[in-house]
Order: C-alpha cells, then structure tokens, then sequence
C-alpha cells in the first residue's frame, strides 16, 4: 500500500494551492522521483504548466502537458485524462477532486487541501476512501 501525505494549507485560494504544488513538486523532483500531476481538466493542467515556469526564477522543474510531444521526455507530467502507467518510481501529486483509477501504481501520493469548502469536501472524501482502501495516510498541517 502506498502511503499518502495530505497537506493541509491555510489558505482559501487556488493560487495557494498551485504554489504549494509546486514547491511539492520541486522538492520530489530533487528527490530523484519521476512525478505526474493529475488535474480535474486540461484547464487547471494549463494553469499548474504555467505555476511550473513561473513559480521561481532561479528554478527549472523540466515538464510537460500528457498531451504534448515532450511528455515521454521530461520527470515531471501534467494530465487530466486517465492516470498513465509508470515506467519507474514514480510520485502522483492529485489535484483532482476524486480518486483516479490506478493510483495503487504509484510508490508515493500527495494530496493538497486548502480551506475552500468545495476541496475540504472532497479531500475529505478521500481521506476516508484511501483508508478504506488500507493506505497509510498522514496529514501535514502547514501555517
């Protein structure tokens, strides 16, 4: 079972949340793991592509949309459509409100909650399904 670290934000805002994505995202990429962002649609992929290139100067996380060329290329995915099946270790990084099909491929899952009440409700949900699922879940409470 893989073990799913849920970080809790203080903030209310999807900026927030895409921030602290990549941060999360910085950190495993360091790491030396492969990383697949999974987002609710191609919109909120486009915009965690553009948090990616923008969210430090002095920082450079090689990635690409599932749908681009480069994708088989780079350590670091973004996708909306069904999970892909990972070729190494690989970390998932959901920012889909529900649980993706195959999750269980993945060595490590992070989930981002903020204060919002639509991601409180969901992530919620979550929480409950990946211990039902038998997954060790542990929360980090940030700010």
């Amino acid at each position: 079972m893989a073990r799913i670290d849920f970080y809790i934000l203080p903030d209310t805002t999807l900026e927030a949340r895409l921030q602290f994505a990549c941060k999360l995202a910085e950190t495993i990429h360091r790491k030396g793991y492969r990383l697949h962002l999974h987002c609710e649609d191609k919109a909120l992929a486009e915009q965690a592509d553009e948090a990616l290139w923008q969210f430090r100067e002095d920082a450079y996380l090689p990635h690409a949309l599932e749908d681009s060329d480069m994708a088989a290329s780079v350590p670091i995915t973004l996708g909306w459509q069904q999970l892909p099946v990972p070729t190494q270790e690989t970390a998932l990084l959901n920012l889909h409100p529900d649980i993706p099909e195959g999750v269980e491929r993945y060595v490590r899952i992070a989930e981002i909650i903020n204060q919002h009440q639509q991601v409180l409700v969901a992530k919620r949900a979550c929480w409950q399904r990946y211990k039902e699922m038998g997954h060790e879940v542990v929360p980090h409470k940030l700010g």
